[in-house]
């Protein structure tokens, strides 16, 4: 009988059930540092001073080389398979809050046009759920909504990623709120519940790299079988960190996600020319990506560059320029760096290419 109610419950009359219920607040699920306290009745340091018995919201904060204002960064993944998380599980409610706000959700929910069938009883047995101790066979009950509990330990609930364009992917975390002690990590059926790995992934979604741009010599205009030296300085293209964060009574934790210059990459814009090397990847070596042109080199193969093998004709060739990252990350409990896909930053230079003009005399 558990189970058949369970199977019910998690089903259509549950979506319908949960759709009622506003728990989330998905806009406070990732802040930059310095953009705000955070929701609701949350102080400085943690402590709750409102009485109400909420001590947080659902909140990542970002810090280190971050796009502004919670946005995407400009890291593009080498892996078309790798996707930052869409959704989480993250610590959002003390016992008296959810209290007070489930309540009033499901007196709303049960009261509204059309909750009759399974979508009430959907509401009925959640709020047995919350209120009379009843549970399911993998999901305990919760007497008066843990309020005897309140301070040891807080409800989870599903939290977008803002960032996120998909809205089947970013409401895909559909199980509902969920009691945690503080220190305890969530049940193993919860594979989406925040986590220093879900941090490290978020970390690397915001971080924001410095763009590249390549020094040429020639820069700009360039001659038809004439070697193009290209490098890149030190300054571009050194090691970058970013860092997100969770930080709640008895829950806190962080990761840091790295990432290291690993090669540059050269797209000449056009099929009539060669690169050097011949697959255009120019590896770092020491501490800089291919090497300076110096006067005497003219007729020397660059370590890295091109030479066009013909001219762009009063145009231009789009010169792209493509800069790989070796990502990786450390945090809470994992100590030793963990790799991620390589990033990379794409640029497009335009660049002239003439004819050498030859005079007979």
């Amino acid at each position: 009988m558990i189970n058949s109610r369970r199977a019910a419950f998690t089903t259509a009359a549950l979506t319908l059930a949960i759709s009622a219920l506003v728990l989330t607040e998905a806009a406070y699920a990732g802040k930059p540092v310095g953009s705000g306290k955070g929701a609701n009745a949350k102080e400085e340091g943690g402590t709750d001073k409102s009485g109400t018995g909420i001590y947080a919201a659902a909140q990542v904060r970002y810090s280190g080389a971050v796009a502004k204002g919670g946005g995407s960064g400009n890291v593009a993944s080498a892996d078309v398979n790798w996707n930052p998380p869409p959704c989480w599980y993250a610590p959002t409610y003390g016992a008296k809050e959810f209290k007070k706000k489930m309540s009033k959700e499901l007196k709303d929910a049960a009261n509204a046009p059309g909750m009759t069938g399974h979508a009430g009883a959907a509401i009925n047995e959640l709020q047995r759920h919350y209120e009379d101790d009843y549970g399911w066979t993998d999901t305990p009950g919760y007497k008066d909504y843990n309020v005897d509990k309140d301070g040891e330990g807080m409800f989870w609930a599903a939290v977008e990623n803002p960032n996120e364009p998909d809205i089947l992917k970013r409401s895909s975390c559909s199980e509902i709120p969920f009691w945690v002690e503080n220190g305890e990590t969530p049940p193993p059926q919860y594979e989406e519940a925040i986590s220093p790995e879900i941090l490290a992934a978020l970390a690397y979604q915001h971080m924001e790299l410095p763009k590249t741009k390549v020094t040429l010599a020639p820069d700009g205009n360039t001659k038809v079988n004439l070697p193009t030296w290209a490098w890149l300085d030190k300054a571009t293209f050194d090691e970058v960190e970013a860092t997100a964060a969770i930080d709640v009574p008895g829950f806190n934790i962080q990761a840091t996600t790295t990432a290291k210059p690993k090669s540059l990459t050269l797209d000449p814009g056009t099929e009539d020319a060669t690169t050097f090397p011949a697959n255009g990847e120019c590896p770092i070596d020491g501490d800089k990506i291919g090497e300076p042109y110096a006067k005497g080199k003219s007729k020397e193969t660059p370590p890295c560059g091109i030479t066009y093998g013909r001219s762009s004709a009063g145009a231009t060739f789009p010169l792209k320029a493509s800069l790989t990252w070796e990502i990786s990350w450390t945090g809470t409990g994992q100590d030793t760096a963990v790799g991620m896909p390589d990033g990379k930053i794409e640029a497009v230079q335009d660049i002239t290419v003439e004819e050498v003009q030859a005079i007979n005399r």
